[in-house]
């Protein structure tokens, strides 16, 4: 990518309004193009492009750089990330940054140290290294510098993942079958997908493989009550509602009212009748209360670090540390404890998180498990994607890595209540 003289500065300036990182980078972004609206589509797609690239990149850029500015770390990127020659870049350069990209091109990043290979902060390293040899962290980080396919779910209420894809290769966009989730589709490039008439028809919604998995661990069944216990913005929802066929009842809860309101529209698109979103204060609502011990399906996708989305989401980096993590873990375990009590005897919980860290997922589960030993017990992850021909097997828990599976990084557990009611 070899940015104009006006791209150039324009992405200097989204960068000046990026990296103190107040705000997750995307939010930071939309409001730097609202605040330029002079800026056209295709500006704004390569100025994105870069600006995410510095973000995967930063670690080894800023050892690169002396003087760590927008500018420099601009530079250092299109000459290290990009392969723009001292040619190309000499409409953006004095004499003396000449010589220092020279200089920097020159360097390997095998010679660095395993946290600049990697791109991971030196806490992280040290939280992957309790669980992962030295040579699975690099390939993992490896793998979270890469920028994320896009997936797309097909929405079985109104299309067949057949027909979908082939529409989408007479329209001339790349299309395969997701290798696990059967209703999944992996689009190479990044085409504008909402604008796209299956997607405005709701035929298709954009879904991380990974996400769509979870779908199937729940393996909810046609007029059973369901309930998404963090829903956001819903796509896990819709696509339970799909499973059951429209048919039973789903309550999406989430605190959020912006995110259920992001909800609607797609709710609309889906041919949907029996998902109902429910804003809620916290997780001992009284609307949760009144569903105590009368649910068949819960799913948990809980507040967490979100580390295993890096490819999508790399200023989370930053943004996260090892006390956020602590609080994230006190936060899950609250959520859990709170959502098992919805399941009536037989019903079945899936745990769910976008993070690396057996704290978050493991630990989570395990001690949630030695306090209510005799009234859950943890299924098998395994068997439970077997039986539905799914070929993906990460033993009792799903654990899914970028470098192995090409999804995000994602953990689930799949626990059952017991028969007996609760003590």
């Amino acid at each position: 990518m070899r940015p104009s003289p006006a791209q150039f500065d324009m992405t200097i300036a989204a960068i000046r309004t990026v990296l103190p990182l107040k705000a997750p980078a995307d939010a930071l972004l939309r409001q730097f193009f609202r605040e330029h609206p002079m800026i056209g589509q295709n500006d704004r797609a390569i100025i994105a492009e870069i600006v995410f690239g510095i973000l995967r990149h930063r670690i080894f850029l800023e050892c690169l750089t002396e003087k760590i500015t927008p500018h420099s770390l601009l530079l250092a990127y299109l000459a290290k990330f990009e392969g723009m020659n001292l040619r190309e870049l000499a409409t953006f350069i004095n004499d003396s940054e000449a010589k220092w990209l020279a200089r920097i091109k020159a360097i390997s990043s095998t010679s660095q140290s395993l946290t600049i290979q990697a791109e991971f902060p030196e806490w992280l390293v040290e939280k992957l290294q309790k669980f992962m040899s030295d040579n699975e962290i690099l390939e993992l980080g490896q793998a979270l510098q890469c920028p994320a396919p896009l997936d797309l779910r097909v929405n079985t209420l109104l299309a067949k993942q057949d027909e979908v894809l082939a529409t989408l290769n007479q329209q001339g966009i790349e299309a395969n079958a997701t290798p696990y989730s059967p209703i999944g589709i992996r689009l190479t490039g990044k085409p504008a997908i909402n604008k796209n008439p299956l997607f405005l028809s709701g035929k298709i919604e954009v879904q991380d493989e990974s996400s769509q998995i979870l779908g199937y661990l729940l393996a909810p069944r046609r007029g059973e009550m369901v309930v998404d216990f963090c829903a956001g913005a819903g796509g896990k929802a819709l696509m339970l509602g799909a499973l059951m066929h429209s048919q039973g009842r789903i309550y999406a809860f989430d605190i959020s009212e912006k995110r259920l309101n992001n909800l609607k529209p797609r709710l609309k698109r889906s041919g949907l009748s029996n998902l109902h979103p429910q804003r809620i204060n916290n997780e001992n609502d009284a609307r949760i209360k009144r569903l105590q011990g009368k649910i068949d399906r819960v799913l948990v996708d809980a507040p967490c670090s979100g580390l295993g989305t890096l490819r999508r989401n790399p200023d989370l980096k930053w943004r996260q540390n090892p006390q956020s993590i602590d609080e994230l873990k006190t936060k899950q375990t609250v959520i859990l404890t709170s959502a098992a009590k919805l399941l009536k005897p037989g019903g079945r919980l899936v745990y769910a998180t976008c993070s690396l860290l057996p704290e978050e997922n493991q630990e989570i589960i395990e001690h949630f498990l030695s306090e209510n030993a005799s009234c859950f017990t943890r299924l098998n992850c395994a068997h439970i994607l077997s039986q539905q021909n799914i070929p993906l097997d990460t033993g009792e828990y799903l654990q899914l890595f970028p470098n192995l599976h090409h999804t995000d990084g994602f953990f689930a557990a799949a626990l059952e209540r017991s028969k007996e009611n609760l003590a």
